[in-house]
């Protein structure tokens, strides 16, 4: 069987070790490698690498990986056959890396965003582009149940004229005072690269141009509501990254999409996340698995009446959408695609260039929030 190498930058993090290492690579190697078009399989061989040599010992002896370097001279990783390159570092150590590696020929695959500026990610999308190698960015939520089954409701035309999305997401994350806050404390420093808006808008903008359309303009409100936190050692420290943003965008087709991105917020609904399509002919409510319609037949008549006691339950209005499929972990999927693309030329459409996309609504976003208007999103060119 052929091999893929397959070089890990930061899976010692939540994301990288948990979603990618054990649930993608591993998962996929457990299954006999991936699938190519042909009938033939393939078997990713991983070599992980990163600055902490307990952690990397760790995960290598807990899930039998012959393959390791830490603290490594990556010239040195990107010298050997391995053919791609996979980087999941905190945001400000990805762009030079990701260079790298495609200075050295390596096909290139990463977390989102692709750097923390426009400049810098249209730099390395345009030298992905110049050097002919596969590119590819992590756009997960696209494979969740509930945008699947939400996107088999747009193919299927039900919603007739799309007229708004609605967007809730976040929950509330522990300051560390009297219970260990669940997130990781660089997430609340910018000079780290923390912020929601850095975190989640590169997400919003490929979930909403795959379902909906591009992007065109955003109005966009950052806070920072909690200044003060506790890390993971106990000690405070200033929280200068936004923890919640509130933004208003214009799609293309006429549609707005309304967005509210928390960690300060207490969980009111379904999931942690919903997304609610109001149309002419129907509306929809997706969350992380499940997705729920209610067509133009089916929809109340209600009349505002406060002096009374509400006798109607709205949620019975809803019917759920059934999965009629099985649905697979989403970096998984999206991991095997990249594979098959790398090796026999499959479609893949998420690359640089989308990544680019996420990186200048995060940017517009920003600017939109200290300069108090909304700004407009030209299509660039790569």
């Amino acid at each position: 069987m052929q091999e893929i190498g397959i070089i890990m930058n930061g899976v010692t993090g939540r994301m990288g070790t948990n979603q990618h290492l054990i649930r993608s690579i591993l998962a996929l190697r457990e299954e006999g490698g991936v699938e190519l078009p042909n009938g033939e399989r393939v078997m990713p061989d991983p070599l992980l690498v990163g600055r902490n040599e307990r952690k990397l010992r760790a995960l290598s002896e807990e899930h039998d990986i012959d393959r390791w370097v830490a603290d490594p001279d990556l010239e040195t990783c990107l010298d050997g056959d391995d053919q791609i390159y996979f980087d999941a570092q905190v945001t400000p150590r990805r762009p030079a890396s990701v260079m790298k590696a495609i200075e050295a020929g390596k096909d290139v695959y990463c977390e989102k965003p692709l750097a923390g500026d426009l400049e810098t990610a249209l730099e390395v999308a345009r030298a992905a582009k110049e050097g002919d190698v596969k590119h590819g960015i992590v756009q997960d939520k696209l494979w969740l149940p509930g945008l699947m089954k939400l996107q088999r409701l747009i193919d299927q035309d039900f919603f007739g004229d799309i007229l708004s999305v609605r967007v809730e997401f976040g929950y509330w994350v522990f300051t560390g005072e009297v219970q260990p806050a669940q997130r990781p404390s660089w997430n609340y420093r910018a000079e780290d690269g923390g912020g929601i808006i850095d975190d989640m808008f590169s997400h919003w903008s490929y979930v909403l141009e795959n379902l909906f359309g591009r992007v065109e303009s955003v109005r966009c409100l950052q806070k920072t509501h909690i200044d003060e936190r506790i890390d993971g050692s106990g000690e405070p420290y200033e929280a200068t990254a936004d923890d919640a943003a509130y933004a208003i965008m214009e799609l293309e087709g006429d549609i707005v999409a309304q967005l509210n991105s928390s960690w300060t917020v207490r969980v009111n609904r379904d999931d942690l996340f919903e997304m609610q399509v109001d149309g002419t002919d129907g509306s929809a409510v997706a969350g992380l698995r499940d997705c729920k319609t209610q067509d133009h037949s089916n929809t109340p008549k209600p009349e505002w009446n406060p002096d009374t006691p509400k006798e109607h339950d709205f949620y019975e209005d809803w019917t759920n959408v059934p999965d009629n499929q099985t649905f697979e972990n989403a970096f998984k999927l999206q991991w095997e695609k990249y594979i098959q693309h790398v090796v026999a030329d499959g479609p893949f459409p998420w690359d640089f260039t989308a990544g680019v996309n996420g990186v200048q609504l995060t940017d517009a976003s920003y600017r939109s929030s200290q300069e108090g208007r909304r700004v407009d999103l030209d299509e660039l060119g790569i």
